[in-house]
């Protein structure tokens, strides 16, 4: 305790300098992570269009009281590009806690690689925050009490050295107002002295709590550490398999970005689930052959010289035959070597020349089509998803080369629905996976969609004038066409000069598809590669 004794304000100011503001102390901030505007703006709508965020954030403020501090600071580590943590000593006594959380999570090998699809992305953020709940209620329920103890105490221990100094202010306020010439009455100066002791005891204090506070939340992550790694890599094995699914849909990040969380939500929901959820890996894999075989077709057709062979074709003669021609002697031994296909010719190697018109994927949907088989990596896949995997194959070649696509499916009579995708258009996603979920489980017709896909093209040539359409029947199954059908299916095939093929799953071609196709395959083993020569036929 100071003497009684009376002191000059400049002997006061001295003593009681660091608490009159002469030294501002460092500030504290609520927040872990270094955020900016366009950081908190983001937050704010997600965690408006994430309910399962607020009521995460609910659950946990009954026993984190700052809990929607630590969701925010999660949720902006996981966006941001570089994020800044701040120094432990800059943050409220009361979150320290969370900076050990948060230093813990940003140190694993598991979050960085988290991090790659989570950056700039508001929705694989926030499954972020979500995936480290379960840690969360464990740090709460086995973990916390110290902790959470030790960062209360220091709270009330930095709240009692906020009140000391502001004690120290208040009394060398009233002992300068009662100065006389610089000296102030010997109680007012004690008075100053007095609160200046109890502000330093208070200022020992809080430190002492706060050192003990990041001890205790030390102690904690180090509990939590592997807990916190594995809930990282499971959310980052969730956020690559639903980049990969994305991608599979070809849905843009950009298209992405500007659904709300709930759309977003429902849409992985959707693309996982039911039948759409068997197509992702399939899809892709299809695309991959799809895309090789399509860039080896040659770039001039039918029509690259490779050297000269034999045969009848007269659009090929070399001059040497031409020249046989016009000398009447060797007219007779050309006849002679046209009839026997001898004749020198040219060469031509390349392409046929590939279809203008709509191509049509005609999928049997019967019950049977939905039996399994291994396909790649022996996973099981069906032969409706295998169909309809390659049948989206060929939707991105017929955009790719400016054609129709439509896909007719079909099962029994009256089982028949038809989707169509213009060459010109952006295929519209709900579109596409209606596409894809449509399954009808009956039996098997095929005049009604083969009739349909032929009305499609007969519709394109009068309307259009597009020649050359392709349909494609993918089918598992079998059926008796009547002989006044089949000839009608002929006569208009001939007229229109589209391209029959036929995809046989797991069966053995009957004489009606060997009558009703131009180009027969069947595919034994559900993988993209057995159908791999149709791209680069179509």
């Amino acid at each position: 305790m100071s003497t009684r004794l009376s002191r000059t304000i400049t002997e006061l100011t001295r003593r009681a300098g660091q608490w009159l503001g002469l030294t501002d102390p460092p500030p504290r901030h609520d927040h872990v992570v270094v955020g900016d505007r366009f950081d908190d703006d983001a937050w704010t709508k997600t965690r408006a269009e994430a309910t399962a965020l607020t009521d995460l954030e609910s659950e946990l403020t009954a026993q984190l009281p700052h809990a929607a501090d630590l969701l925010r600071d999660l949720f902006v580590l996981a966006i941001k590009h570089s994020a800044t943590l701040r120094d432990c000593d800059d943050v409220e006594a009361s979150r320290v806690p969370h900076h050990a959380i948060i230093d813990a999570i940003a140190r694993t090998p598991e979050f960085a690689q988290l991090h790659r699809y989570t950056v700039g992305d508001r929705y694989a953020s926030a499954m972020a925050v979500l995936a480290q709940a379960p840690v969360i209620r464990e740090m709460l329920d086995n973990h916390s009490a110290d902790a959470i103890t030790a960062a209360d105490t220091a709270d009330q221990q930095q709240q009692a050295a906020a009140a000391a100094a502001t004690a120290v202010a208040d009394a060398f306020a009233q002992a300068s107002a009662a100065s006389i010439d610089d000296v102030v009455p010997a109680d007012l100066s004690t008075a100053v002295e007095s609160a200046v002791d109890a502000a330093e005891a208070a200022h020992r204090a809080a430190e002492e709590a706060r050192a003990d506070a990041t001890v205790a939340a030390a102690a904690m992550a180090a509990a939590l550490r592997a807990p916190l790694r594995a809930a990282a890599a499971e959310a980052a094995t969730g956020a690559q398999a639903e980049r990969t699914l994305m991608d599979a849909w070809q849905i843009s990040p950009d298209r992405l970005q500007r659904m709300s969380f709930d759309e977003r939500t429902q849409l992985a929901q959707r693309l996982r689930s039911g039948r759409i959820g068997d197509y992702a890996e399939l899809i892709g894999r299809f695309r991959m052959v799809a895309d090789a075989q399509d860039a080896s077709r040659s770039d001039h057709g039918h029509d690259e010289l490779a050297g000269v062979t034999r045969g009848d074709d007269l659009s090929r003669l070399v001059p040497g035959e031409l020249t046989a021609l016009a000398v009447p002697a060797l007219r007779a031994q050309f006849a002679a070597r046209y009839a026997d296909a001898a004749l020198n010719l040219y060469e031509i190697v390349g392409d046929a020349p590939q279809g203008l018109g709509a191509i049509i994927a005609v999928i049997d949907c019967s019950h049977s089509m939905s039996w399994t088989h291994p396909g790649p990596g022996g996973k099981p896949v069906s032969r409706e998803a295998w169909a309809k995997a390659c049948a989206l194959a060929l939707l991105d070649q017929a955009r790719r080369h400016d054609r129709d696509f439509v896909a007719v499916l079909f099962s029994s009579a009256g089982d028949l629905d038809v989707f169509r995708f213009p060459g010109a258009e952006s295929a519209p996603l709900d579109r596409v996976l209606d596409m894809a979920d449509c399954f009808h489980d009956n039996g098997t017709d095929f005049k009604p969609p083969l009739s349909a896909a032929a009305d499609i093209i007969a519709e394109q040539y009068n309307t259009r004038h597009t020649p050359r359409g392709d349909i494609v029947l993918i089918t598992d199954g079998e059926d008796r066409v009547d002989d006044q059908w089949l000839s009608d299916w002929s006569a208009r095939k001939s007229a229109l000069g589209f391209r029959v093929f036929g995809i046989c799953i797991k069966t053995q071609p009957s004489h009606t598809l060997k009558t009703l196709c131009d180009n027969l395959r069947v595919v034994d083993e559900l993988t993209p590669t057995a159908a791999a020569d149709l791209f680069h036929t179509i």
